[in-house]
Formats: structure tokens, sequence, C-alpha cells
């Protein structure tokens, strides 16, 4: 512990004892935020607590970001913090890529890993040891078009419950004549297509490494008879996350699987009454599954300043209960949210994390999520049967996971 002296020093410049430095330290921190997002705002939150430091955020692509630290892991030009997805996270550490932040955190008096939410641990931690701090979550849920249940018949106090339920008010939503859909989702060829497939499958008993499982299959011909009975878009197969909620904004869709992340657009753009429902379950009492989002911040191995680094992080992750109503984040622990915005919405996303399960973990994940988009894409093009389809990815996967 530092001195009665010094800590009277401290006191006495209302920052942390760096100040004392004659330069600013300056902490670069890599991030896939915009302007405004979560990392701006808590670079400009800890430089204005702590005048001794610099934050230089720089923005670097969301499908670029594991290239970009393990190239510059091999140059030794790391940032000293950084954003890592959560399925990345595994892959990272698995090369070295990544800090051991264990000791620190079990030194720290404000992160409790304890305090996380299953999911954002465990893709916080590989092999029993922490090597990020979850910045926050998201997940789906079901968004639906309450003017329209009513217009058809159906109550919106009681969204569907059921798969049966689901397709059932997703036929009676659908009215080609006047361009609406049932629903809206993404099954692209991408991250996004496997983000929102995989709650389907663990509702129906399988998961990523049992992926041809009986409930498996079930659900991919669920996904189909959607596309077929075009009571979703045909562009599902090639529409992120991003433009089917666009879709249901403009009232094209009755229904849209979505995340929180929406929110603020959905509140600026939807002209009628929309709510929020948990994703229907297979059948009635059975379990509930959905997809956990959002990401982390680690330290690599190689930053200049891992100590400082951290005491940022501390202070991030402090502020855990404000990401909801400053960044559209769900908080990542079990924290109170003072007066949340869209507070109906944030009841049903916060249960809905209680049952959010992390993609993998896996250090090859990007080897097994492959395997399972083209999995749905040949099933919903009909160029093969979904079970077919799961058997040759199930194949695949078992070679990555070397069963």
């Amino acid at each position: 512990m530092m001195k009665t002296t010094a800590l009277a020093a401290v006191a006495l410049l209302g920052v942390c004892g760096s100040s004392l430095r004659a330069e600013p330290l300056t902490l670069d921190f890599w991030s896939v935020d915009q302007d405004g997002q979560y990392a701006y705002g808590m670079a400009k939150a800890y430089e204005a607590a702590h005048p001794d430091i610099k934050v230089n955020v720089r923005r670097v692509q969301f499908p670029d970001m594991v290239n970009d630290l393990a190239r510059a892991a091999m140059t030794g030009n790391v940032p000293d913090i950084s954003y890592v997805d959560n399925p990345d996270v595994a892959l990272l550490a698995s090369r070295g890529a990544l800090s051991d932040l264990t000791g620190m955190i079990a030194a720290d008096k404000t992160i409790d890993m304890e305090s996380f939410y299953p999911g954002p641990r465990g893709a916080a931690s590989v092999n029993g040891k922490v090597y990020a701090v979850p910045r926050g979550a998201n997940t789906l849920a079901l968004f639906y078009n309450a003017d329209m249940f009513k217009a058809h018949g159906l109550d919106p106090d009681h969204p569907p419950q059921t798969w049966d339920e689901f397709y059932a008010a997703a036929k009676t939503l659908t009215d080609p004549a006047k361009n609406v859909y049932g629903l809206a989702f993404s099954a692209a060829n991408s991250e996004e297509g496997t983000f929102q497939f995989l709650p389907w499958v663990q509702m129906a008993g399988g998961n990523y490494d049992h992926i041809n499982t009986p409930g498996a299959v079930e659900a991919l011909q669920f996904w189909q008879k959607l596309i077929d009975e075009k009571v979703a878009s045909p562009d599902t197969l090639v529409r992120g996350q991003y433009d089917s909620t666009g879709t249901f904004n403009a009232g094209n869709a009755a229904m849209v699987v979505s995340g929180p992340w929406e929110l603020p657009r959905m509140s600026r753009d939807a002209k009628f009454d929309w709510r929020v429902a948990l994703l229907p379950v297979k059948t009635a009492g059975g379990p509930r599954a959905s997809a956990l989002g959002e990401g982390t911040n680690v330290i690599p191995t190689k930053a200049k300043h891992p100590k400082e680094a951290f005491a940022m992080i501390s202070f991030m992750n402090a502020r855990m209960p404000t990401v909801w109503n400053d960044f559209g984040f769900l908080p990542a622990s079990k924290v109170d949210v003072p007066d949340p915005k869209w507070p109906a919405a944030y009841k049903v996303f916060a249960t809905a994390l209680e049952d959010a399960k992390v993609r993998g973990p896996s250090p090859d994940w990007v080897k097994i999520s492959k395997p399972i988009q083209t999995a749905v894409q040949a099933a919903l093009t009909h160029q093969t049967d979904a079970k077919t389809a799961l058997d040759t990815a199930q194949a695949q996967i078992d070679r990555v996971l070397k069963k």
C-alpha cells in the first residue's frame, strides 16, 4: 500500500498518483466503435478523471480486428487495450496474443468475475484463466408490431410463445398485397447467420458441436418452412440484421428477430406501437436460448502500459450500470440500471441474457461457424435437405475439434 504522505499528496491533486508525470502517458485503444460510441465515450470520461492520461482511440473494422491484432503481435506494435469479439477471445488467447488478467482481477476491487452472467463470463475465460473483461452484452429477442397484431385479430399482449404459435402468427400477419411479410430475420452466409441460427438449435437440444442432432435438423427445417411459405422474404438469405430490422421499421415485416442495439433507431424510425418478447421456445415449457453478442476489453501481451491499461479497464467496468442508457449495451454483469430507457424492452432483454450462450468458445471458432453458415444456406436454397446439410457440417466441425 502507499504511504500516508503519498496518499495525502494524491488527495490534494484530486487525481491518481500517476498525475505526477511531467508528460501525459498515452494509451492506445483499438475498437470497432464509431465516434460517439462506447470506446470514444469511455476515453473522454477517463481523460477527464485522469488528466495525466491521454487515450488514443483507433477504429478498426469489425472483420479485420483479429487479423490486425495478430499482425500487430508479430511486430510488437500492439495497442494497450483492444476490443475483441466474444468468440475470438479463445482464439487469440491460444496464440499467446492476450495478457492473462487473472491476477490483476483478483487484486482489483471493482471487477468481480462471479457478478457476470454465465455467457459473458464464459467468453472471457479460457482453461481457468481470465483474458478479457466483458464491456457489455447483447442478445436476441422478438420485436413485433402491435398495431399489425390488432389489425389481424391477434392479441399483442400475448405474443407467440412456441414455434407453432410463432409460425401461425407469421402466416396470419403476411400480407402480400401490402408487401408485408410476417417475419424478418437474418440467415446470411456470415457470422450474423450463425448468431441467429444457434439459439433455435440450442432450444431444440443441439449446439455448435452437436449441430446435426434431430432437434437441430428440425430447427433448420423450421427455418426452411418460413422461407418456402414466404412468411419471410427470400432476401433473408443475404440480408444482415441491420437491414432485417430496417424492413421491420419500415412496416414491411410484422416481426423481426433482432437485438437491443436497434432500439435507438427503432424508436426514431418505427411509426407504430412496437413491443419486445422473448424468442419463442420449441414447445411449451421447453428450454430457452438466445445468442450472446457484444464483446470484451483485453490487453495484448506486448502492450507497453499494461498496468495503466488495466486501470482504465477497471474504470470502464465500474461504469457498467450506464452502458444501457449511454451505448445501448446490456450490462454484462448483474448490476442495477437506474431509470433504464425503454424499460419494457430492457426487462425482456435482461431476462434473455440469462440464457444467452457464447458462440463456442473455441480457438477455432471461425472454422466451426463457417460450416454452420454453409449448411443453413444449402438447406434454405434446397441444394440439399436439412439433415444432409447438417451432417456435412458436423463432419467438418468434428475434424476441427479433433473428435
